[in-house]
C-alpha cells in the first residue's frame, strides 16, 4: 500500500471544503461509495476497504446487492473469503438505495459504457448514476467517473448535471475522471498494482482524487485535465485494437501466400527493439478493445475529422468471425464433408483464456455464422457452464466426449486447463485460432 501523500502545501489556498474532506482521507475516515459493483467497482471497494476505509456499494441489481451483504463474491479476481472479512468487520455493505449518498463523502462511479449498434456511444448509464448524484450530492462531496468514455464527458455531461444542484466545482464538491485498467483474469496486475490515472476539474480536485486513491493503490499519476485522462485510456486499447487489426490483415496475406503468420510473428519478435508481437485471431472480445475506439471514433467525428485507422481496424476485425467459419467450411470440404450438418464444437466461448467473461466474445459471432450456414453448434469452457445464446439456454457439453462426436473442434479460446493432447488424440479435425497446438504435428491441424 502506498504512503505518500498530498500535501497541506499542495491543498494550501483551497476551500476549506478541499482540506476537511483530505484530512478525513487521510485519517480514513472518510465514508466511500462505489455505483457500479461489477469488474471494476466490486474490486475497487475492496481494496478501499482493506486500505481501512469504510465502502458502501451501491447497485441497481438486487442480486448483487444480496450476495455482496452474504459475504460472498461472484467476480473472478475477488476471493468470497476477503468479502466476507469485510462484511463481518463492518467495512463493507451494498445497497440499491442511492440516498445513502447523503452520508458519503467519496463517490466512484464504475457504470457499463456500451455501443448503440450505430456504434455512437451509450451514456444511458452514467446520465442515470449522474441523475442520482445530483440528487443527493451535498458539500465536501468528491465524485470520480471512472467508466470508460469519449474525452469531454467528464466536463461537458457529468459537470453540469453535478453543477445544476447549485453545488460549485472545485469550492463545494470535487469532480475527477480516473480510467479503469482493470485486466479480468492477469495473476500479476491487479487493482492495487496498475498505475491509476487522475485528473480533476481544477487543481484541487486532482489532489483529492489522488489522495483517495493513494490510500489503496501502489502508484497514482496525476495528469493535468479530466480530458487528458479520458483520452489515456482510449489511447490504450486503439493502440491494442488497431494493433491486432493490423497483425489479422496480416495473418489473411499469410492465408493466401500459404505461410504461417504464426512462425512469421515469432521470428519477428526476436528483435529486441522496435517491435512488440501482437497476434491474430477470431475476433476482438471484451468490454474495451471492441468498444473503446468506437468511442473516440465518435468523438473525432463530432470535430470534423474522419478517425481512418480506427475504422479500418474495426473493419479488418470484424471479418475475422467470418474467416473462421470459412476455414472451418474449407477444413470440412478437404474431408468431403458440408459445413450443413456438420457438428461444430467450440472450444472455449469466454473473450479470452481463464476467465468466465463472454461480453463481446468471438465466440459468439463463430457460433452465429456456423449456425446460419446450417452447422450443428455446441461448446465447451470450463470457465462458462452454461449461457444464453441466440435467446436460448446452452450448457457446456463434456470436452473428449463433444469432441469425439464432432466433425470440427473449433479452438476459440486457449484456456489454459483445456488437455490439449487429449483433444487431439480424440477429435478428428481442428482449427486453431490461437496457436494453442503450437510444436504439436498432425494432419488433423488446420492453423487460422
Amino acid at each position: 500500500m502506498a504512503t505518500v501523500c498530498v500535501s497541506q502545501v499542495e491543498l494550501a489556498g483551497h476551500p476549506a471544503t478541499a482540506l476537511s474532506l483530505a484530512e478525513k482521507i487521510r485519517n480514513r475516515t472518510a465514508k466511500a461509495g462505489v455505483i457500479g459493483l461489477g469488474y471494476v467497482g466490486l474490486p475497487l471497494s475492496v481494496e478501499l476497504c482493506e486500505a481501512g476505509l469504510d465502502v458502501t456499494g451501491i447497485d441497481i441489481h438486487p442480486g448483487k446487492v444480496e450476495t455482496i451483504n452474504q459475504g460472498r463474491s461472484y467476480i473472478q479476481d475477488v476471493d468470497s473469503p476477503k468479502v466476507a472479512a469485510m462484511v463481518t468487520a463492518g467495512r463493507l455493505r451494498a445497497t440499491d438505495d442511492f440516498s445513502v449518498i447523503r452520508e458519503l463523502d467519496t463517490l466512484n462511479i464504475a457504470v457499463p459504457t456500451p455501443l448503440r449498434k450505430t456504434k455512437d456511444p451509450d451514456m444511458t448509464f452514467v446520465v442515470a448514476a449522474c441523475e442520482q448524484v445530483a440528487k443527493y450530492a451535498h458539500p465536501g462531496l468528491l465524485v470520480i467517473l471512472e467508466s470508460t468514455t469519449y474525452p469531454g464527458t467528464t466536463d461537458e455531461l457529468v459537470l453540469p448535471m453535478l453543477e445544476a444542484s447549485g453545488l460549485r466545482v472545485g469550492v463545494d464538491f470535487f469532480l475527477c475522471f480516473s480510467p479503469e485498467r482493470v485486466d479480468p483474469g492477469n495473476p500479476v496486475y491487479q487493482t492495487a498494482n496498475i498505475p491509476k490515472v487522475v485528473g480533476g476539474v481544477t487543481p484541487a480536485c486532482t489532489e483529492l482524487g489522488a489522495l483517495l486513491y493513494e490510500q489503496a493503490l501502489d502508484r497514482v499519476i496525476r495528469v493535468s485535465s479530466t480530458k487528458v485522462a479520458e483520452m489515456v485510456k482510449l489511447l490504450e486499447n486503439t493502440f491494442r485494437m488497431i494493433n491486432i487489426g493490423l497483425v489479422n490483415e496480416i495473418a489473411l496475406m499469410c492465408e493466401r501466400m500459404n505461410v504461417d503468420v504464426w512462425e512469421i510473428i515469432d521470428a519477428a519478435a526476436t528483435k529486441p527493439f522496435g517491435f512488440m508481437p501482437f497476434y491474430p485471431g477470431p475476433g476482438l472480445g471484451g468490454h474495451c478493445i471492441p468498444i473503446d475506439p468506437y468511442y473516440l471514433s465518435w468523438k473525432t467525428r463530432q470535430s470534423g475529422m474522419e478517425a481512418r485507422f480506427i475504422e479500418l481496424a474495426g473493419t479488418i476485425n470484424g471479418q475475422m468471425p467470418h474467416f473462421v467459419v470459412e476455414k472451418i467450411q474449407n477444413a470440412l470440404n478437404d474431408r468431403s464433408k458440408p459445413l450443413r450438418g456438420s457438428r461444430v464444437l467450440v472450444m472455449g466461448v469466454a473473450y479470452k483464456r481463464n476467465i468466465d467473461d463472454v461480453r463481446e466474445s468471438p465466440a459468439l459471432d463463430v457460433m452465429h455464422v456456423l449456425q446460419m450456414k446450417g452447422a450443428l453448434v455446441s461448446y465447451s469452457d470450463p470457465y462458462v457452464p452454461r449461457m444464453e445464446f441466440e435467446g436460448k439456454s446452452m450448457e457446456s457439453v463434456d470436452l473428449l466426449a463433444g469432441a469425439a462426436e464432432a466433425d470440427c473442434v473449433v479452438i476459440i479460446t486457449d484456456h489454459r486447463d483445456f488437455p490439449y493432447a487429449e483433444v487431439l488424440q480424440t477429435a478428428g479435425l481442428i482449427v486453431d485460432t490461437r496457436n494453442a497446438l503450437k510444436g504439436m504435428q498432425s494432419e488433423k491441424i488446420v492453423k487460422l
